[in-house]
């Protein structure tokens, strides 16, 4: 029986464990997943030979990059591992994220959508990133410290920049669950029915951000097909031959 395991600190209200063990159920696999809360990274050399493969989440997304033994391309760009495939001892660092944001975005996607505005810049924010800029958009980032030439922060979005970015992502953690009445400070009157508005969050299923886009005609999206896919890439991930 093949064992597989989420690495993070507080999994309690993790999908991963519940997705899995209904998808082994459903498809006749012989496998078992774990939740595995590290109090420290450095915990999981006592684990790391004991299981199959892994999905790691916050706050080890980047921390464990010193422990594997090869990135792939994806993850190295974007600095972030969330799928950990074992392989003779061997241990491979993948982002499964980028998969899944494209796979959800793909429907969405219109002649109208040239350019993106990603709020956020952390390790999510690079992996939308990646994604928007092989179909062939530009990309702006919002930060509340903005630092680099492409960056702005949220009181620099006007109608102009809204007019120019029809697809808007949300990749910070703010408004997910238990802190749902948290929203970013966004100028939604400037959103028309062209626009695109996603939020990486699937807790709860329709953020404060997502409810304000929606009001002001955006088509809105969130982030639970991404999670379902990239889910389903990391089982591809473990089980190549």
């Amino acid at each position: 029986m093949k064992k597989y395991g989420l690495i993070g600190k507080s999994l309690e209200h993790s999908f991963s464990k519940s997705f899995f063990e209904g998808y082994f159920e459903k498809n006749n696999i012989s496998g078992t997943y774990r939740n595995i809360e590290l109090q420290t990274i450095e915990d999981f050399v006592g684990i790391r030979d004991s299981f199959d493969g892994f999905n790691v989440t916050i706050p080890y997304k980047q921390t464990i990059i010193p422990f594997l033994d090869e990135l792939t391309d994806e993850a190295n760009f974007i600095g972030a591992v969330n799928v950990v495939q074992c392989v003779d001892g061997r241990l491979m660092g993948h982002n499964s994220d980028v998969f899944g944001f494209h796979q959800s975005i793909k429907p969405f996607l219109t002649n109208k959508h040239e350019r993106a505005l990603i709020l956020g810049t952390g390790g999510a924010s690079k992996a939308v990133e990646f994604v928007l800029k092989q179909i062939g958009l530009d990309v702006i980032f919002i930060s509340r410290s903005p630092s680099g030439e492409n960056e702005f922060s949220y009181e620099d979005i006007n109608e102009h920049m809204l007019r120019a970015c029809k697809i808007v992502v949300n990749t910070t953690p703010v408004g997910t669950f238990p802190n749902v009445g948290d929203c970013v400070s966004f100028p939604f009157e400037f959103l028309t029915q062209e626009h695109l508005v996603v939020d990486l969050i699937y807790n709860p299923v329709k953020t404060m951000f997502l409810q304000s886009a929606e009001e002001n005609n955006a088509t809105i999206m969130n982030g639970e097909t991404m999670l379902k896919q990239q889910a389903l890439k990391s089982y591809q991930i473990w089980t190549a031959e």
